[in-house]
């Protein structure tokens, strides 16, 4: 397709000199060439075909960056960072040394907040918008919340907040999920236009001074007014929170964005303008099947079929859903929770197969911790299926409701360690840190899919909290057959030698055993290679009994060194009287930027090529 119009966009000024009959040719341009150019690279296209049309609108109107326009989960903002003069750099979204696929302060002036986890924008937004009143300045804040995150408390608690002051804010709910409102329709959007415009605001104003003299009659309008707009709107709860809501309006017609936003940015208050959008508009799959086509790798622009390569083992996210229908089949009180993710943690085997049993709670780990923990007391088994990024939202629950009371909860923590494309948001470095610092906490990390398995058999057996953690993407191709429980607290000797030890962690296992395989094949080295397999409790006596005085120690885990576990190590190691060399290869302490997971690895010599020249160095 030719992008006559598109090809022009470098930036909002060039925008702004079209005519608006010329947007939905822009629009179609727009969507034609994310279809396109993420069909090599894979991405969040969903998401971003569904806001083409908001994401001109509000460009076209607004003023960025001087107005601050604030999206929720960024992966809302390929079409705004197309918009924003980054056009060119779009083939090289989420890849190595490219363009970040989330809204990113660092990247562009035109990314007033940086987004990756979701339901922050309301917040974020309110915040800069108290900030501009106490600086006395003027310009516009817009937060644009949708893909489920209304489904997060923390949306909640930041509408709660806003709506009781009276600070100018646009909040945007992008609802392309039809969860709150009725079929859009020309009423509605008449109604939308007419509630925003002047003459209503002023006739509203002006029967308030009047009814306002009569005793008891501007309660009653009030309450007939709200009365009649709840028969026609869904948004009384809005308005009930401080807010004037406005909608539902469509989403993908200009005529009825361009001069609702308009009349939007004239009035003063908290404002929530409800915007009724289509997840993956303009390409078949991915409206027909939003949940996969929220973000996948590459795919056939022509049959929208997702590349695949053939003859690749399973991944751990679909071996642990595997097993735990499999567990759940022969023991009732299994239950599973998901947070808005069935089909990214492999819950979705579990629902099909025991749909009464499996609990997704929306965009919420907080609530999917401590309704876990409700589960256990009522005699329960809950895994609860969280990416590791997405399991610090629910810390604190972790604690308080978890750990202090001793309930049989058992986390599964997929994408732990480097998760690539995504980056610094979501990459799961913090996991072994804040988990075996925990009491009552067994946490475990298999070193393949064969160990995952028999790790979801043992923690069945462990009468309290459990933390197991695994990497993303594709397991070794191992037998899987066995689901055998582990002697709980034990590693496992993989090699043994007198040259010194190496303790590896997970999925950092398989590359430390090649950097030792090539250690003692060609420079006569023999290393002891440990795998850890539980991080806590840890195995102090098999560490002790390989260490070798005066010889080197390492320690290869795939998170962050402080905090990790090769610092407990080193401390035992210390306590017994050891000295020697030692060696923690970790993920240092700063974030990680976005590329393949070999890329960021080899970066951070985690790979087994970094691995042996570290021991060699050493």
């Amino acid at each position: 397709m030719m992008f006559e119009l598109l090809n022009r966009i470098h930036g909002t000024a060039d925008l702004k000199a079209l005519y608006p009959e010329q947007l939905p040719q822009l629009a179609d341009e727009m969507r034609h060439y994310l279809i396109e150019t993420l069909a090599p690279i894979g991405g969040h296209l969903g998401a971003g075909l569904g806001v083409v049309e908001l994401s001109i609108a509000l460009h076209y109107l607004f003023n960025s960056p001087q107005d601050k326009i604030v999206w929720d989960v960024g992966h809302q903002a390929y079409p705004h960072k197309i918009l924003t003069g980054r056009l060119a750099g779009m083939p090289t979204i989420r890849q190595y040394g490219g363009l970040c696929g989330f809204t990113k302060r660092s990247e562009s002036e035109h990314d007033p907040f940086g987004a990756g986890h979701a339901s922050t924008s309301i917040s974020a937004a309110y915040g800069i918008a108290a900030g501009r009143d106490l600086n006395h300045e003027g310009y516009h804040v817009v937060a644009v919340i949708g893909d489920g995150a209304l489904t997060g408390g923390m949306a909640f608690e930041a509408l709660n907040h806003a709506g009781a002051h009276n600070n100018r804010l646009l909040v945007i709910l992008n609802d392309n999920e039809m969860s709150i409102a009725p079929n859009v329709g020309a009423m509605s959007s008449y109604l939308a236009r007419i509630i925003t415009g002047k003459p209503y605001t002023q006739a509203k104003d002006t029967a308030k001074r009047i009814l306002g003299k009569l005793p008891g009659a501007l309660d009653a309008a009030k309450r007939l007014e709200e009365h009649v707009k709840g028969m026609i709107t869904p948004g009384t709860l809005f308005e009930e929170m401080g807010f004037r809501y406005v909608g539902p309006i469509d989403g993908h017609d200009f005529d009825h964005l361009l001069p609702t936003l308009a009349n939007c940015k004239e009035l003063d208050g908290p404002m929530l303008l409800h915007v009724v959008t289509k997840k993956g508009l303009g390409f078949s799959p991915a409206e027909e099947d939003p949940e996969t086509w929220h973000g996948l790798g590459p795919y056939n622009v022509e049959t929208g079929i997702p590349h695949k390569s053939a003859g690749c083992p399973p991944t751990y996210t679909q071996v642990f859903g595997n097993t735990l229908a499999d567990m759940a089949d022969h023991d009732e009180s299994i239950v599973a929770i998901t947070a808005a993710m069935p089909a990214g943690t492999g819950i979705s085997l579990f629902a099909k197969r025991h749909p009464e049993r499996c609990f997704d709670v929306g965009i919420a780990e907080q609530h999917a911790v401590t309704f876990a923990g409700g589960l256990a007391v009522a005699g329960k088994r809950p895994y609860v299926a969280i990416y590791s990024t997405f399991m610090q939202r629910g810390y604190d629950q972790i604690i308080h409701d978890i750990c202090i009371q001793n309930l049989p909860v058992t986390f599964c923590l997929d994408r732990a360690g480097i998760v690539g494309a995504d980056g610094a948001t979501h990459a799961g470095m913090f996991d072994i840190a804040f988990m075996r610092n925990l009491p009552n906490m067994t946490v475990m990390a298999p070193k393949d899919e064969a160990e995952l398995k028999k790790m979801l058999a043992t923690s069945r057996k462990i009468n309290g909290p459990v933390t197991i953690r695994y990497p993303r993407g594709n397991g070794y191709g191992v037998d899987i057959s066995s689901s055998s429980v582990l002697p709980v607290g034990k590693a496992e000797v993989l090699e043994e030698g007198s040259d010194g030890l190496v303790v590896a962690v997970g999925s950092r296992v398989r590359d430390a055993l090649s950097a030792v395989e090539t250690l003692r094949k060609e420079d006569g080295r023999a290393l002891t290679l440990l795998n850890l397999r539980f991080i806590k409790p840890l195995d102090v006596e098999a560490i002790l009994s390989h260490l070798k005085q005066g010889k080197q120690l390492a320690v290869v885990e795939e998170g962050i060194a402080q905090g990790g576990i090769g610092q407990e190590i080193a401390v035992a190691a210390l306590k017994s009287g050891w000295s020697g060399p030692f060696i923690h290869i970790a993920m240092p302490d700063n974030f990680p930027v976005h590329g393949t997971q070999n890329e960021l690895l080899r970066d951070l010599k985690m790979d087994s090529q970094g691995i042996l020249k570290q021991l060699r160095d050493h």
